[in-house]
């Protein structure tokens, strides 16, 4: 399965690296994918999708087949909140949730789930 990622502290991208997967970075949101994919987020603010990643679903929504969030548990009910906005709004499965750039069993957890898509 594809993966399409916005990572801005490094921690989805490190996630994304750990996984060794087929990746399309999102940086501006005018980026294109025409195959299914699993979208790679962090959460913004307060629980926020951040912007390149809603202009990006704008164009590419289509294709969407789950989403995995990175968050901080320091923002309590925040955390991971734009992987539930996401999931909501495109009638997707927020398929993970992950603390910061995760754990090791975070990582063989994520690539489980991908290998039954």
């Amino acid at each position: 399965m594809k993966i399409a990622y916005a990572s801005r502290t490094g921690n989805v991208e490190s996630i994304v690296q750990a996984l060794g997967a087929d990746a399309l970075r999102i940086d501006t949101g005018n980026e294109t994918i025409d195959e299914p994919y699993v979208l790679f987020t962090y959460t913004d603010g307060y629980g926020d999708v951040p912007m390149e990643v809603e202009t990006f679903l704008l164009a590419n929504s289509m294709n969407l087949k789950g989403v995995v969030v990175s968050g901080d548990q320091g923002y309590g009910e925040a955390y991971c909140l734009a992987g539930d906005k996401i999931a909501e709004t495109y009638d997707v499965e927020c398929l993970y949730k992950v603390e910061n750039n995760g754990t090791d069993e975070d990582i063989a957890a994520i690539n489980d789930i991908l290998s039954k898509m």
